[in-house]
């Protein structure tokens, strides 16, 4: 019996994901699951390019604004979300269409995740102490001792990640290598077609980012963060308070760096971001690449998207 089918749109930060999926849903019998880490956080709206509450009322989103900032979302969580809603949609007899570049969310719909536990607070509490009087190098040492190719893939002062690795081995005795070559938890059982947003001109990328930075600023972004900033419960070490632009924005509220400097970091990190995501999609399995900075850029590409999702239902 052949699978069901499900779309995707992603593409680096800034490609024009958005436009695309919400033009293939005025269109096609579609309901749009976010492939994205810090969309489901309520509260952080405009430093997410979080869709607005009319885009949302056009089209049912799923796994938007489902948790507080404070509160841990992890790629195993979001599997098992996506499985439930990808049965909801299908019931209704519907089409999912996962939108977004959280590249690792996306690779577990097709490949599942490995063997990973819970977080444990009580041990995170203690290597962000380890980290603060050590130094966060010297514990990425410990991990390059314990799980060598974990360090290969991570930063030297990725806190987030070094914690993670350091937490599997602590809890389970194997190296989060080990734990990932698990496929304890399959991916979706469905057909998933994805479609790339792939921007050539990466200079033209770079100057979108920050044309999309500065509106972000005008549109409330530095308030919005200092609402999050003066809640009790979150810091500088929440995972969603390390989201580009927020985590930037955080430390000049904080006073350890300028506004202008905030504003510069926060634009070269969100660069950064698009080249990570670019990197990832090389190693993916891909079955439409658009240039969404083409000229004329926008219109034709969303039609584009829209012809390539009509063909793939018709095929169905």
């Amino acid at each position: 019996m052949a699978q069901p089918l499900a779309l995707a749109v992603t593409g680096p930060t800034a490609s024009g994901k958005t436009a695309a999926a919400l033009a293939i849903a005025a269109q096609t019998p579609v309901e749009i699951i976010s492939v994205d880490s810090a969309l489901v956080y309520r509260g952080m709206d405009i430093g997410t390019a979080k869709p607005t509450a009319a885009e949302r009322a056009a089209v049912p989103h799923h796994l938007i604004d489902i948790l507080d900032p404070v509160e841990p979302y992890s790629a195993g969580q979001f599997l098992r979300d996506a499985r439930r809603i990808v049965a909801e949609v299908l019931g209704r007899g519907r089409v999912p269409l996962f939108v977004g570049g959280t590249m690792l969310y996306l690779r577990v719909l097709r490949e599942g995740i490995g063997q990973l536990p819970d977080a444990d607070p009580q041990l995170r509490a203690w290597l962000d102490a380890q980290g603060k009087r050590l130094g966060w190098p010297a514990l990425h040492a410990r991990l390059a001792e314990l799980d060598p190719p974990a360090a290969a893939r991570i930063g030297q002062r990725d806190s987030q990640r070094i914690q993670r690795a350091l937490e599997v081995y602590y809890i389970t005795g194997d190296t989060l290598s080990q734990r990932q070559g698990q496929h304890s938890e399959a991916g979706l059982d469905v057909t998933l077609k994805i479609l790339a947003l792939w921007p050539d001109d990466r200079a033209t990328l770079g100057d979108k980012i920050q044309a999309r930075f500065d509106a972000m600023v005008a549109a409330g972004f530095l308030a919005e963060v200092e609402t999050l900033f003066a809640r009790d419960d979150l810091t500088a070490a929440t995972p969603a308070m390390r989201c580009v632009g927020y985590r930037q924005l955080w430390a000049h509220l904080a006073g350890e760096i300028g506004w202008e400097e905030a504003r510069e970091a926060a634009i070269v990190a969100t660069r950064q971001l698009a080249k990570r995501q670019v990197t990832w999609l090389r190693r993916m399995a891909l079955d439409c690449r658009l240039d969404s900075l083409a000229r004329p850029a926008g219109v034709a590409v969303n039609e584009t998207a829209v012809a390539w999702a009509h063909s793939l239902l018709a095929q169905g």
